[in-house]
């Protein structure tokens, strides 16, 4: 037992040893917390003793109070109340931080302040709602890099091409929440007409995939207008290596609103780990049933349906109850019937990453995996048959190790990137800086550059005000004014926390990683049975590719994947094509990004997130996770080995 003593406590130290020697990086911002300050109108209307003091015009704010002309936060002593408890992580520190109105600290129990939309006004005792784990970032974990081990670039600045095509993005994306998926799948554009990307697809393939000519024709309205942005049109010199390797040029209906990652722009949006079922562990069903069998009872990939058309925070006055600690949460409308259906609209997926349990997607994910029997890596043992081996993976290099260990990368995330968010960056939410488009007339002074940001976005915020003016008809007039404002998923906005980097993005990077590390990445994934009689349709749009591998070429599964019609109802086989609508393959790795990807924007088709916050927080997700496994590889006897492909297109073995 003493030799057993002195081998795990070595063990162990070199675990620590090497979490030791992670170099801690610079942790970098973008300044703009600083840059903005208050001009001589904004500080008379503050009531400020003196000009210039900061108005963290760009900063989270939320939950400080806010003054109603200007939607800044009334006093910027507030803020460094908020950064001080942020900084010492005391509890008592926070309570000292103003929540809503001036009143609400120090212990106080006053009763909140007057809301003024009607929306609040008609929730009777509405309360506020409070910050989330602002001092999670200075916790310490027994595995894994420290959450200050890790670092994200500075967020775009205000006044840059890049945040510009930002909101741009978030825009078009809250005005097409309710354009089914099937209007954004490779093969939409440039298909069976001239083959030109630029077209739209011809009529027999939109009637197969059920989709409608109109749709396409609303989205590339705005991809249009967001093509002609410096960041998009590819003008302007990019230098940061980290910067220009998340830039995106000429998005189309086919190609916009998706990851970058590989995978990603191949096939349909929606991952099948989304949509896709099992058969059941005695054959009861198929995979187009949507039930994944957990254990000896299912999971349903059909969700809620939020009420289609409905949109928050569209008036100022709801918008400022929201920023002013408003407790909206819950109060959104659903259907009555469908009550359920599988994912159909970015509103669904809206919904899902609403209320998803963080690793969910990913958890039901290896589950498809294990139950599908696809084959771990190469270099993970015991894979021979039973009487070659005389050993099964379980207890470790099997179902429940990975299982569990791609659950538990989750909260190693979440510590990581609550550091970023709170004691780094402090970036504010996307309705915030429509809040200052909108309030650009009076915060032009401070920041002229919202003027130039404002007329780059000016076709953009003329669909958003008209939008907005259906949204709010029927409140009060007082919330009936021209509003640029962004229409949001969720009654209560953005969490209350700073949006950069991106919690559920942090955890897709994390547990896709683990996923793609344990099983063989380079599977093709077949889930679909292709002489399934719903196949047969798929077989023949492909008389509309371009390049099949022969003459009367046969669908593979991989080559089939499932989208959901019939208004969500059912599931329905379509061919996989790449973007230049050519058929494809589905691999493992392709739809672990991608639903890695259709997470985290899933936030931002809600209106609560940045492309960046997505890209760069999956990215520090997976140095997580890879941190992790190189630790836990100590603990193992065997000799074994696990090739990874990266984020970034790079390949590592650990």
């Amino acid at each position: 037992m003493t030799y057993r003593r002195h081998n795990s406590h070595t063990v162990r130290s070199q675990a620590t040893q090497m979490a030791r020697d992670r170099v801690h990086p610079p942790q970098l911002e973008n300044s703009d917390e600083q840059r903005f300050r208050h001009c001589a109108a904004t500080t008379a209307t503050h009531g400020l003793d003196k000009e210039g003091l900061p108005s963290y015009l760009a900063s989270f704010t939320k939950g400080l109070p806010h003054h109603p002309d200007t939607g800044l936060i009334d006093n910027p002593d507030h803020y460094q109340l908020f950064v001080r408890a942020i900084d010492s992580g005391d509890f008592r520190d926070f309570r000292d931080t103003p929540l809503g109105h001036d009143g609400n600290c120090n212990g106080s129990t006053t009763t909140p302040p007057a809301w003024l939309s009607a929306k609040a006004q008609g929730i009777p005792d509405l309360n506020v709602r409070a910050w989330e784990s602002q001092s999670a970032g200075l916790a310490f974990d027994l595995q894994g890099p420290d959450a200050q081990a890790l670092t994200m670039p500075p967020a775009p600045s205000v006044g840059s091409d890049e945040l510009t095509a930002e909101m741009a993005e978030i825009y078009a994306q809250a005005l097409l929440r309710d354009v089914p998926f099937r209007h954004f799948s490779a093969g939409v554009m440039g298909l069976g007409v001239t083959k030109d990307k630029d077209d739209i697809s011809a009529t027999n393939f939109l009637d197969i995939v059920e989709g409608k000519k109109p749709k396409v024709e609303e989205i590339k309205t705005l991809t249009d207008e967001m093509a002609d942005l410096p960041w998009f049109a590819g003008t302007g010199a990019v230098t940061d290596p980290q910067v220009a390797a998340r830039r995106r040029t000429a998005p189309t209906p086919a190609t916009a609103f998706r990851g970058i990652t590989r995978g990603d722009d191949v096939g349909p949006y929606l991952s099948q780990f989304l949509l896709a079922g099992d058969a059941g562990f005695d054959g009861e069903r198929t995979p187009a049933d949507g039930r994944i069998s957990y254990g000896a009872i299912d999971i349903d990939q059909r969700i809620r349906v939020a009420e289609p058309g409905k949109d928050y925070m569209t008036s100022w006055e709801e918008y400022l109850d929201v920023q002013n600690a408003a407790d909206l949460r819950g109060q959104e409308a659903y259907q009555a019937a469908p009550a359920r259906r599988f994912i159909y609209t970015p509103r669904d997926l809206a919904t899902y990453v609403h209320y998803d349990a963080l690793y969910e997607a990913y958890l039901n994910a290896c589950l498809l995996l294990l139950g599908n029997g696809t084959p771990f890596d190469p270099g993970i043992p015991f894979q021979t048959a039973d009487n070659i081996d005389h050993q099964q993976g379980f207890a470790h290099f099997g179902g429940p190790h990975i299982l569990s260990l791609v659950t538990e990368v989750a909260t190693r995330a979440l510590k990581a990137v609550r550091f970023q968010k709170y004691n780094v960056h402090r970036r504010c939410r996307p309705e915030v800086m429509a809040a200052r488009i909108h309030k650009v007339d009076v915060l032009r002074d401070q920041a002229p550059e919202l003027m130039k940001m404002a007329a780059d976005l000016s076709n953009i915020l003329d669909e958003v005000k008209t939008h907005n003016a259906v949204q709010n008809g029927s409140k009060p007039p007082v919330e009936q004014a021209d509003s640029h404002l962004l229409p949001m998923a969720f009654c209560e906005g953005s969490p209350m926390h700073p949006a950069y980097g991106a919690g559920h993005a942090t955890v897709a990077g994390a547990c896709v990683t683990i996923l793609k590390a344990f099983f063989d990445h380079c599977a093709p994934l077949s889930l679909i049975d292709p002489s399934d009689p719903a196949a047969s349709e798929a077989q023949q749009i492909t008389g509309l590719v371009e390049v099949l591998p022969f003459p009367g070429y046969q669908l593979k599964s991989a080559n089939l994947a499932f989208v959901p019609t019939n208004n969500g109802q059912k599931l329905d086989v379509i061919p996989v094509l790449n973007k230049d609508c050519k058929l494809a393959q589905l691999t493992v790795e392709g739809e672990l990004n991608k639903l890695a990807s259709n997470i985290a924007i899933g936030r931002n088709w809600a209106g609560v997130h940045y492309f960046t916050d997505y890209y760069e927080s999956l990215l520090m997700g997976e140095a997580i996770a890879i941190a992790i496994l190189e630790e836990q590889k100590l603990t193992f006897g065997e000799n074994f080995s696990m090739t990874l492909p990266k984020f970034d297109g790079s390949t590592i073995r650990i």
